[in-house]
C-alpha cells in the first residue's frame, strides 16, 4: 500500500494518463499519431530531475512535464514533447491519476477485507454453541454464544464492505474537463475514451477538480470501517481483564506484557487498533472540510488529500491486517466462559422466571416484585438464586418442579441461534 503513494508511483500514474491522452487524441485526430507513438516509446522521467525543477518553479506539473520532455530531447525526439499535456490542465492529470492510486488502493482494502470477514466466519462457526455470559451496561444480563457475538462482527463488516464498495467505485472517476469544466480544448467524447482507457469512469461534470464530496464518503467509509475494528478490539479488551478473562490476543514466547509486572499479559494489539482507527476518524473531518473550495477550483484540498488518502489506507491496511491476526490467533477460554456463566448462581434467569410465572397466571407486577426480592438477596448475600427460588411456596404454586427445571435451562434460552446463523450466513 504504501507502494502505491510513492512519489515514484504517483508520477508513473501521471504519465500514465498523459499518454493515454495523447494515444486518444491520436486516434480522434487531434495530435499527430507519430508524435503519439513517439511519446509511447521513449517518455520517460527521472524523481530527483523532478524535485530539482519544482525547487525552482514551485510547480509540481510543470516540473514533471518539464523533466519527462527533457527525457524525450535527450533521446532525440524532443520535437513529439510539444505534443505531451496537450489539451490539458494541471487537474486533469492530477486528479484523473489519483483516481488510478485510490482505485489500486481499493483493490488492497477489499482483499484485506474479505480475509478478515473469512477468519470472522470461521471463528463464529467455531463458538456457534459455545455458551458465554452477555452483559448489558457492562453487567451480566442473559446467556449467549461466543459464535453469536463474532457473527454480529460479522454481519457489520460485510456492510462495511458494501459501503466500501459502493465508495470505492464512485471513486473510479477521472475529469480532463479543462480549467473550469467546459471542455474549452477537449471534447467530451475524448475525456470519455482517456478514461475507459485507463479503467475508469469520466465524471459526469466537473469543475477544473471533481467535486470533493465524492473523496469525503471514501473516507467516511474508511473511518466506518475503523470505527468497527475498534469495536472488536474494545470488545476484545474488556474479555481480557482479569477478572473476566473469557477471550486473549495471542502472545509470543518471549513476549514481554510490562517492564515491572513479569505477569501482565496486555492486550496491546487491541489498544493499538483502537488508538488508530481515531486518526482515520479525524481524517474523515479533514476530507468533509474539502468539500467547499473557491469558485470552480482552488488548491486549499491538495495540500491535506496529500496526508489523509495515503494516510487512511495505509493506516485501514495495517488495521484490517492486525484485526485478521488478532481473529485467527484470538485464544478462546470455554471453560472461564462456563464458570462466569455460573457466578451468578442463577440470577442470569431472572427474566425467563419472570416470564413463566406470568404465564402461569401471576399478575406480571406481583411476579416482578417477588423475583427481584429473591434477586436482590442472592446479589446482596452471593447466594444460589435458583435454590431461593425453589424453595419458595408462592412460586410452587405456580410452576412445576420441571417448569421451574426449564426456566433455568440454558438451551432454552439459546434455542434460537441456529435460525440467527441461517439469517447472518444463509448459504
Amino acid at each position: 500500500m504504501g507502494g502505491n503513494w510513492s512519489e515514484q508511483h504517483k508520477y508513473e500514474c501521471w504519465l500514465e494518463v498523459e499518454l493515454a491522452a495523447s494515444e486518444v487524441l491520436a486516434e480522434l485526430g487531434e495530435v499527430p499519431r507519430e508524435a503519439a507513438q513517439a511519446l509511447q516509446a521513449n517518455a520517460a522521467f527521472d524523481l530527483k530531475r523532478i524535485q530539482e525543477i519544482e525547487r525552482e518553479v514551485k510547480h509540481d506539473v510543470i516540473a514533471f512535464t518539464t523533466a519527462v520532455s527533457e527525457s524525450m530531447k535527450a533521446k532525440g525526439v524532443g520535437e513529439a514533447s510539444r505534443w505531451l499535456h496537450y489539451g490539458l490542465t494541471s487537474n486533469d492529470v492530477v486528479d484523473t491519476a489519483q483516481g488510478l492510486q485510490i482505485k489500486n488502493a481499493s483493490a488492497i482494502l477489499v482483499k484485506d477485507l474479505d480475509e478478515l470477514l473469512a477468519a470472522l466466519r470461521k471463528l463464529a462457526f467455531a463458538h456457534k454453541d459455545t455458551v458465554q455470559i452477555g452483559h448489558t451496561h457492562g453487567m451480566h444480563a442473559e446467556p449467549i454464544t461466543f459464535g453469536l457475538k463474532v457473527a454480529l462482527w460479522w454481519d457489520e463488516l460485510a456492510r462495511q464492505k458494501a459501503r466500501f464498495t459502493a465508495a470505492a467505485e464512485e471513486m473510479r472517476v477521472g475529469k480532463l474537463s479543462g480549467a473550469v469544466g467546459t471542455f474549452a480544448h477537449l471534447s467530451p467524447e475524448a475525456e470519455e475514451k482517456i478514461c475507459a482507457r485507463l479503467g475508469l469512469r469520466a465524471a459526469p461534470i466537473s469543475s477544473q477538480v471533481l467535486s470533493r464530496d465524492l473523496h469525503a464518503n471514501y473516507v467516511a467509509v474508511m473511518a466506518g470501517i475503523g470505527a468497527s475494528l475498534e469495536k472488536i478490539a474494545l470488545e476484545i479488551r474488556h474479555l481480557q481483564r482479569t477478572e473476566v478473562r473469557e477471550a486473549e490476543e495471542p502472545f509470543a514466547a518471549g513476549q514481554k506484557g510490562s517492564s515491572a509486572m513479569p505477569h501482565k499479559k496486555n492486550p496491546v494489539t487491541c489498544e493499538q487498533i483502537c488508538g488508530l482507527a481515531r486518526l482515520v476518524r479525524s481524517n474523515a473531518q479533514a476530507a468533509f472540510e474539502n468539500v467547499a473550495l473557491w469558485h470552480e477550483r482552488d488548491i486549499s484540498h491538495s495540500s491535506v488529500e496529500r496526508v489523509i488518502l495515503p494516510d487512511s489506507t495505509i493506516l485501514l491496511d495495517y488495521l484490517l491486517a492486525r484485526t485478521t491476526w488478532l481473529i485467527d490467533g484470538l485464544v478462546v477460554n470455554v471453560d472461564r466462559m462456563k464458570r462466569n456463566l455460573a457466578n451468578t448462581k442463577g440470577l442470569i434467569f431472572s427474566g425467563q422466571l419472570l416470564l413463566d410465572l406470568t404465564a402461569a397466571g401471576m399478575l406480571r407486577e406481583d411476579a416482578y416484585r417477588l423475583v427481584q426480592g429473591h434477586a436482590l438477596q442472592a446479589w446482596q448475600a452471593e447466594s444460589d438464586f435458583q435454590q431461593a427460588i425453589q424453595q419458595d411456596s408462592e412460586i410452587a404454586k405456580h410452576l412445576t418442579v420441571a417448569q421451574l427445571e426449564q426456566a433455568f435451562d440454558v438451551k432454552r434460552q439459546l434455542k434460537n441461534v441456529d435460525a440467527i446463523f441461517h439469517r447472518v450466513f444463509p448459504v
